[in-house]
């Protein structure tokens, strides 16, 4: 298999359309034979850092890279980025608004499910000019 590479397009407030770009790489890495433990973890990192465009980062993307060896999500965006990367990355921190919140979401656990699942995670943030995350995940035996 060569290298596969997605770019999808994700808009700031649009919750009609939140999480179809995470689902889609979870439906290829699963058409593709990656392990299931492999998938969910891949799409739990997708899936939140996906809302974390949805609700934070003013319009962005969301790039998935599947190789042999390694999958790896790429996220960038061009919020008002990140006071405080180490805060951010604390259980239970959240800087979303009141009315995302009422809609269930802002428990502060985004960025720490994505280090929590990915192999590795690399926030780079700029207060005012946005955020780029990169998570790779190392592929083992037996995959494509």
């Amino acid at each position: 298999m060569n290298r596969l590479r997605r770019t999808y397009a994700v808009r700031y407030g649009d919750f009609n359309h939140a999480g179809e770009a995470s689902i889609h790489v979870k439906n290829t890495l699963k058409s593709l034979n990656f392990r299931p433990e492999l998938v969910r973890r891949v799409s739990i990192c997708g899936y939140e850092a996906e809302m974390n465009l949805v609700m934070h980062g003013g319009d962005g993307v969301l790039k998935v890279v599947i190789s042999p060896q390694e999958i790896r999500l790429d996220v960038e965006d061009s919020g008002p980025g990140i006071e405080n990367t180490e805060l951010a990355m604390q259980e239970g921190y959240s800087t979303a608004s009141d009315a995302f919140r009422e809609m269930g979401f802002g428990a502060g656990m985004g960025l720490p499910n994505m280090k929590r699942n990915s192999d590795d995670i690399v926030v780079d943030s700029v207060p005012g000019r946005g955020t780029a995350v990169t998570m790779r995940f190392t592929v083992g035996g037996g995959e494509p």
